[in-house]
C-alpha cells in the first residue's frame, strides 16, 4: 500500500532554556491510502501539533515528513503551499467556514484559490456536498445551517477534489453523540474512497470508527493498536513530577 502521510523520528519544540517545551519526541507514524488513523491522548499530549505539522502548518525541529510522496523539507514555500492546497483537507471543530459565502460556495473555494475555474470548482463543490446529502443546503449560508449540517459542510470542503490526505482536529467536539457518529462514518466513507484519514479524538468510541488508534503520551507515541483496549489507562494522567 501507498503510505500517503509519513513522520519519521518528528520532534517539536517550543521555546528556549527555562520555557522550553518538547512538543513531540521522535514521533513516527505511517497512514496508508484508504487508511483512517485516531489519535487519542490526554490533553498536551501533542495531538495537534501532529496534525499541523501533519498538515505542513508548522515545520518540525527534526524529522522528516512526506506528504503524498513529497518529501516536505524539499518543497520551497510556493510549492509546500500549493501542496497544502491540492492534497490536504482539513476539518476543524469550529468549523472554520466563511459567514459570507453559501455552503458550495465554502467547498468550491479551496479548488478556485488552487486556479481551478469557478463554473468547475462550483460543479465540484456540489458534487461533494451531495455525497454528504447536502445538495438542497447548497445555497444556505451557514448561519442558516445546523451545527452537524455545517460540520458535514466542513468535511466536503476537505475531501472536495484530489485531496490524498484529511486530517481533523476533534471534529466532533461541538457536536451530541447522534451527529458525531454521523461525522466520523463521513471520514470512514472518504477513506474508503482513497483517502488518508488522520481524526484526534477525545472520545474512545468515535475513535472505534478507525483502522488504528494511536495513543500520545507527553509528545511520544506509547501505543497503536487496531481495537483500542485499555484507552482509559492510556489516557489518565500521568504522575506529577
Amino acid at each position: 500500500m501507498t503510505a500517503e502521510l509519513e513522520l519519521r523520528r518528528v520532534s517539536k519544540v517550543f521555546g528556549s532554556g527555562p520555557t522550553e517545551v518538547q512538543a513531540l519526541r521522535d514521533v513516527d507514524l505511517r497512514v496508508e491510502a484508504g487508511e483512517l488513523v485516531a489519535v487519542m491522548g490526554p490533553s498536551g499530549s501533542g495531538k495537534s501539533t501532529l496534525l499541523t505539522i501533519a498538515g505542513t502548518l508548522e515545520e518540525p525541529t527534526s524529522g522528516e515528513v512526506a506528504v503524498a510522496g513529497r518529501e516536505v523539507s524539499r518543497l520551497s514555500r510556493n510549492d509546500r503551499a500549493r501542496l497544502r492546497r491540492h492534497s490536504v483537507g482539513y476539518v476543524f471543530q469550529d468549523f472554520n467556514l466563511l459567514a459570507g459565502l453559501t455552503a458550495v460556495e465554502n467547498v468550491a473555494l479551496p479548488l478556485e484559490l488552487d486556479g481551478v475555474g469557478a463554473r468547475a470548482a462550483a460543479a465540484s463543490g456540489l458534487e461533494a456536498l451531495e455525497r454528504m446529502g447536502l445538495s438542497e443546503q447548497a445555497d444556505r449560508y451557514p448561519d442558516e445551517l445546523s451545527g452537524g449540517e455545517r460540520q458535514r459542510v466542513a468535511i466536503a470542503r476537505a475531501v472536495v477534489g484530489e485531496r490524498r490526505v484529511v486530517l481533523a482536529d476533534e471534529p466532533t467536539g461541538a457536536l451530541d453523540s447522534v451527529n458525531g457518529e454521523a461525522v466520523m462514518r463521513l471520514l470512514r466513507a472518504a477513506c474508503q474512497r482513497g483517502v488518508a484519514g488522520v481524526v484526534v479524538t477525545h472520545d474512545a468510541q468515535l475513535a472505534s470508527w478507525a483502522d488504528r488508534v494511536v495513543f500520545l503520551r507527553d509528545g511520544r507515541v506509547v501505543d497503536q493498536t487496531g481495537t483500542s483496549p485499555g484507552v482509559e489507562s492510556l489516557l489518565a494522567p500521568g504522575p506529577s513530577s
